[in-house]
């Protein structure tokens, strides 16, 4: 359930949560791998206004009061990931056409409207032929990427004969048809696809957190079942009190409030309450000084009230939940003062917003353990398909275990075989040499008759030394003279 880290030890235990919880001497949860980035700086809409040099409006602050980082650094500072698997490549386009004077002229006069609809896409004609060419390149490289992906993940037996073209059309930010020239279809694909994933980011994120706790509830009362009643009682006492205690902190302030953020003014600023300015407020939050505070920007301001309900030393705290928290802190702020809906506040937003009357009298805020994010019969429906896929895993062990069986009977039938092979090989080998030693000795069933010298010529096998004759060849060689 929302609101407590501790999960049920139990024997199902699976790598697809988001954190992995353990047990130490000082109780300290810690978060494991998250699958998704804390948040996401910039979709190509803010790529695009970033690049553009916008002039802060005028603030009076008094810079004496406020102790500033030096702003030297932030040119050598590398661009942030969107976290789109086509980032470099959207990053390199909008560094490219930033070059052009022309197109960067229209950009800036463009609205945000004009961005998303394509219109500024059709300017790309005319740019100058240079920027054109890199973009083309680009492109092509881009292109090569995408294919090269392809291919790592067909297998190897699959891979002759792919046809490229119909596996590219699954990506969809940029003209396929075309691979080797930049179109302004190309550039019109590039910011609707940007802008499609961006705002598909945050339903993914939640989607993810409500499978997460899900999950973690389902290893719960599995972990219960394997226990006696005794335990079983004990662990819900333990439980139940983990969620209390969890729920002991301090009063939260609603997100965007004029006492949430003067908490911030107060103690993260170090500066007095009773100084508080909205204007001044937003100039020491707009950290890049590009006249907006941006998603990023925003969910910083929401670290004192997350550090209230969740500390990562307390077995109790779910720093995963801390994220969601986080993130419909910023969803809540965004939905009430972003009135153009481009992801970006600026000061005329900002200022508006501190005038309603919920930025002074706010309603209280409902935090994610008050607000589960799942109901009872969804976690059953879940829990459903976790059990089919257990059974599909479960068959599917049985007929590789079934195939490996197989294939040890085989191996030994072909040991078998090679065995025999070898046998019969040798048993040939032996029947040669004795062929080859029957015929090498001279045939008993030759008459012929043999002196004794001869005869024990025929016994020794060392030849005859030079110039030396048998005794018989000897006398006949004394008749014939």
């Amino acid at each position: 359930m929302p609101g407590t880290g501790r999960r049920a030890p139990g024997k199902r235990q699976r790598e697809t949560t988001a954190a992995t919880h353990t047990s130490s001497a000082g109780s300290t949860v810690r978060m494991g791998k998250i699958r998704w980035q804390r948040r996401i700086k910039s979709c190509l809409l803010l790529l695009l206004l970033h690049i553009v040099t916008v002039q802060s409006v005028p603030i009076d602050q008094d810079k004496t009061k406020v102790k500033t980082e030096p702003a030297a650094e932030e040119e050598n500072t590398e661009p942030e990931d969107t976290g789109l698997y086509y980032n470099r490549y959207l990053r390199e386009v909008v560094e490219v056409l930033e070059t052009d004077t022309h197109f960067r002229e229209k950009l800036q006069a463009a609205n945000i409207e004009d961005i998303k609809s394509g219109k500024i896409s059709k300017e790309l004609d005319l740019v100058s032929h240079h920027i054109r060419s890199k973009l083309d390149e680009l492109k092509r490289q881009e292109i090569s990427r995408l294919r090269m992906l392809i291919k790592a993940k067909l297998d190897a037996s699959e891979g002759t004969g792919v046809d490229h073209v119909a596996l590219l059309k699954q990506f969809d930010h940029l003209n396929h048809h075309n691979p080797h020239t930049f179109e302004p279809a190309d550039l019109d694909m590039l910011i609707k696809a940007a802008t499609k994933d961006l705002e598909n980011y945050d339903k993914e994120r939640h989607d993810e957190f409500k499978r997460y706790e899900m999950l973690k509830e389902h290893e719960r009362r599995e972990y219960l079942k394997s226990l006696s009643e005794e335990k079983r009682k004990m662990e819900e006492a333990k439980f139940e009190e983990m969620k209390k205690k969890h729920k002991e902190h301090p009063k939260i302030n609603h997100p965007g409030s004029k006492d949430q953020l003067k908490e911030v003014w107060e103690e993260t600023d170090r500066l007095d309450p009773s100084d508080f300015d909205p204007k001044t407020f937003f100039k020491l939050h707009d950290t890049n000084d590009d006249g907006f505070i941006d998603e990023q920007e925003l969910e910083a301001l929401f670290t004192k009230e997350l550090e209230k309900m969740y500390d990562p030393k307390n077995e109790e705290d779910d720093m995963v939940e801390m994220e969601e928290e986080r993130l419909r802190m910023r969803e809540h702020v965004m939905s009430e003062v972003d009135l153009d809906k481009d992801r970006l506040i600026n000061l005329s937003e900002f200022l508006r917003a501190t005038e309603k009357r919920d930025f002074l009298e706010p309603d209280g805020w409902e935090t994610v353990d008050e607000q589960p994010p799942y109901t009872e019969e969804e976690l059953q429906q879940f829990e459903k398909q976790i059990f089919q896929q257990e059974k599909e895993l479960q068959e599917r062990a049985e007929e590789l275990y079934k195939q490996r069986d197989e294939l040890q009977k085989q191996h030994e039938h072909i040991q078998a075989q090679k065995q025999e092979l070898q046998q019969v090989v040798q048993q040939m080998e032996q029947k040669k040499m004795q062929q080859s030693v029957s015929q090498s000795v001279p045939d008993a069933s030759i008459n012929i008759q043999l002196t004794g010298d001869q005869a024990a010529h025929v016994g020794n096998t060392q030849p005859l030394p030079p110039g030396h004759l048998p005794d018989s060849a000897v006398q006949q060689s004394h008749q014939g003279s």
